[in-house]
């Protein structure tokens, strides 16, 4: 599920082109990703992180709650370092960025259909790290602080969309997205709005170049 159909396209004619792989479904946001699944009964699932409806993290999570068996492998344009452990934790089997090689995405979607993951060696290092100290790790970014929905609206806010934009783009309340929005100042310890958008936005600046 992607939300962009020049991407879901490109990348459909690339599956289309493996001798084992064939797209079965496609769909651009989570609702319908949820109905293609259900329809097509595919056997294994690619999600985008950022959806134009819905949040990518969620329909992970509804998905592997339904079909805890079918393997996800979640594609972004997002650094690893933001969401990958977080997909990860939703369900995923896998995460792969836009920028990756067709051959690379195309190694990672084989892995996790034979049962395995898709991770980068630095993301399987940190969390074999985590787990092996037996303690919670230092943050690495004030970021981790927040919850996976207050992140993609802290990332929503970043990237210019104002408070009722993204309750459309997310499906859920205004009065829910200025609860999670005073959330998110109060963990970041930001003293007001203005100051929270400028590090939102600064903070999405800094994501494009890494």
């Amino acid at each position: 599920m992607d939300d962009h159909p020049l991407l879901r396209e490109g990348l459909g004619r690339v599956i289309n082109q493996q001798d084992d792989l064939v797209v079965c479904g496609e769909a651009g946001d989570a609702p319908g990703g949820l109905s293609a699944v259900a329809k097509c009964r595919p056997d294994v699932v690619i999600v985008d992180i950022s959806l134009e409806e819905g949040s990518g993290l969620d329909l992970i999570k509804d998905l592997h709650a339904r079909q805890p068996k079918l393997p996800l492998l979640a594609l972004s344009m997002h650094h690893e370092d933001l969401y990958a452990e977080r997909a990860l934790r939703a369900g995923a089997s896998g995460y792969v960025m836009k920028r990756e090689s067709a051959g690379t995405v195309m190694a990672a979607l084989r892995k996790v259909l034979s049962g395995q993951t898709a991770f980068s060696d630095a993301v399987v290092s940190r969390l074999v790290g985590r787990h092996g100290r037996g303690e919670p790790p230092a943050l690495r970014s004030p970021t981790e602080l927040l919850s996976d929905r207050e992140l993609d609206i802290y990332r929503l806010l970043g990237e210019g969309h104002g408070t009722r934009e993204i309750a459309a783009k997310l499906r859920i309340a205004v009065s829910t997205v200025e609860s999670y929005r005073a959330g998110i100042k109060q963990k970041l310890n930001l003293k007001n709005a203005t100051e929270l958008v400028s590090r939102a936005a600064q903070f999405v600046a800094e994501k494009d170049k890494e």
